[in-house]
């Protein structure tokens, strides 16, 4: 599974993801970098609790709380900088509505043990790598130098952080069954990236916006 780090060309390889980002959600994106800024942040405080709470739901679980420790603690440190950026443009942390992309994963995870923790890291890794392509988009195509700054530092943690999800999945799972289910909730992953935004002014990091796979 392979996606691109641009539209139209292909400038780096993220094999979590079945899907590429079209030129219609970069130019949403372009057209209203506060908005995704704003959500920008929301996904990092979203993205540590996550790591949190895989923590404490497997506690006993050997070598899970020394990784994922850390990764929360490295996304509210992008929280933080976040923030940062957003308060020099004279705004601020504000509530706004979220698409539907993170509850239509979630909702795909299945519910018994061990499946359900394979499933979370999964997702978890599948998130990161959706917001690493996006990313990249933005460090190379946003008008903001300052956002481009922004973006880019943050691609490599980001690219880090997917690693880790599926490092942890490999230590436990034979590498057929974790790319047999990988291949099934990447394509849960597409769907629910599908469509259209009836208002471009609803662009999130995650709303819909994907070259459909033939």
């Amino acid at each position: 599974m392979t996606t691109t780090a641009t539209p139209e060309k292909s400038t780096a390889s993220i094999r979590w993801l079945a899907s590429a980002t079209s030129q219609s959600w970069l130019d949403q994106a372009n057209a209203h970098p506060i908005e995704v800024l704003i959500d920008h942040a929301h996904c990092e405080r979203k993205a540590a609790g996550a790591a949190v709470q895989m923590m404490f739901r497997y506690l006993c679980e050997p070598g899970l709380g020394e990784a994922l420790s850390p990764l929360a603690r490295e996304e509210l440190e992008h929280f933080e900088q976040v923030l940062t950026v957003l308060q020099s443009k004279g705004r601020y942390l504000e509530p706004l509505p979220a698409p539907a992309y993170g509850a239509e994963l979630a909702r795909s995870i299945r519910k018994g043990e061990p499946e359900r923790m394979l499933d979370s890291f999964l997702v978890a890794g599948l998130i990161e790598a959706r917001s690493h392509e996006r990313m990249a988009l933005l460090a190379e195509h946003s008008s903001d130098p300052q956002l481009r700054e922004l973006y880019g530092n943050l691609l490599t943690s980001e690219a880090r952080h997917f690693g880790l999800y599926w490092t942890l999945a490999e230590t436990r799972w034979p590498r057929d069954q974790i790319f047999s289910r990988l291949k099934e909730l990447a394509e849960v992953e597409t769907l629910a990236l599908t469509g259209q935004l009836s208002r471009p002014e609803d662009v999130r990091m995650h709303s819909v916006g994907i070259v459909v796979p033939d």
